[in-house]
């Protein structure tokens, strides 16, 4: 009898740790340890110079994701995701209230931002403002709004050590010359108000030619440089650019990039999104993916069929979702 007791119990046991949902947080690299980044010898540090890694995931845009602009939905990308860092993509252009410089309704944005750096520091996560170039094409076409918002942003965020400003997401149809040219507009307005910032500049062809960059890079210190990928369209060439970038001494970050083709649609390459982490931990390159969402599209972290925007399990995760969440757990343990 009592042996059947103890067989009992243990099936209990067994029954309430599966019905829990896995918790990848382990405080690892966060702003209440490592406060203010910095980068050092063309790698991300912490305030004591110390390498650190992000690791983390992006929404899909701050307009279209106020469901999870909450507290709890915070706490779930940092305790179960174990995302040490959250990035919220503000769209330039877009359809009525999606673009921030195209109708949207500015104050709601930025309050929307501020709450998430707020949120984001509760929940000891970094927060990436990110400026999200996209459809625009090249970041001039907006920079007297981008002045404003980044002078405005800045003086709010000025005493957040967890905040990280990304001010163009892809340029595209532009040259170097031109992001560089912005950039030199941009960067002078955020360090007036928060000097010891860390900022990433976008690269030319939707942030993949950092090797072009390379050859003639902004003269600031605490700069990096994004490089995007999606793993079913960009592979070995891609890492070849990144290598070539480096061995100038460019510091990069993958502010995004996806395990599917480039379009954020099929197919899904899981084998190549390895071989991808791999090089950048390697290489010590931090990185968040795209995206936190339930969007229906295989990019997307979150299951079409859940509602649920606080206390997620597995079950209310993708495919996407539940690689990020076994490769966030791995990685940040080793």
């Amino acid at each position: 009898m009592k042996k059947l007791l103890t067989i009992l119990l243990c099936l209990l046991v067994l029954i309430g740790c599966s019905s829990q949902p896995k918790q990848s947080f382990d405080g690892k690299d966060r702003p209440s340890v490592c406060g203010r980044l910095q980068v050092i010898d063309g790698r991300l540090c912490d305030k004591n110079g110390n390498p650190v890694m992000l690791r983390g995931v992006s929404n899909n845009g701050v307009s279209v994701s106020r469901s999870f602009s909450n507290e709890d939905s915070y706490k779930d990308i940092s305790h179960f995701l174990g995302a040490n860092i959250y990035r919220l993509a503000l769209y330039t252009y877009g359809v009525g209230s999606v673009g921030y410089c195209t109708g949207g309704d500015k104050n709601l944005l930025m309050q929307d931002i501020i709450d998430g750096v707020e949120w984001g520091r509760r929940q000891d996560m970094y927060i990436l403002i990110d400026w999200h170039i996209l459809s625009d094409g090249n970041p001039n076409k907006y920079i007297d709004e981008a002045k404003i918002f980044f002078d405005e942003v800045s003086k709010k965020c000025a005493k957040a050590e967890n905040v990280i400003y990304e001010i163009c997401n892809e340029p595209n149809k532009c040259s170097w010359d031109d992001i560089k040219a912005y950039a030199e507009v941009i960067i002078p307005i955020i360090r007036a108000n928060d000097p010891e910032s860390l900022i990433i500049v976008g690269t030319p062809n939707w942030s993949q030619d950092v090797d072009v960059a390379a050859q003639d890079p902004l003269n600031y210190d605490n700069i990096m440089y994004t490089l995007h990928f999606y793993s079913a369209t960009h592979k070995q060439e891609l890492r070849d650019k990144a290598k070539s970038a480096m061995s100038r001494g460019l510091p990069l970050f993958v502010t995004e990039f996806g395990i599917t083709a480039s379009s954020g649609g099929y197919p899904v390459d899981e084998d190549e999104a390895n071989v991808w982490i791999d090089f950048l931990e390697e290489s010590g390159i931090s990185y968040v993916m795209w995206n936190f969402a339930r969007t229906g599209e295989p990019c997307a972290a979150l299951n079409f069929a859940s509602l649920k925007t606080k206390d997620l399990t597995e079950e209310d995760l993708t495919r996407a979702g539940k690689w990020l969440l076994d490769t966030i757990a791995s990685r940040s343990r080793k």
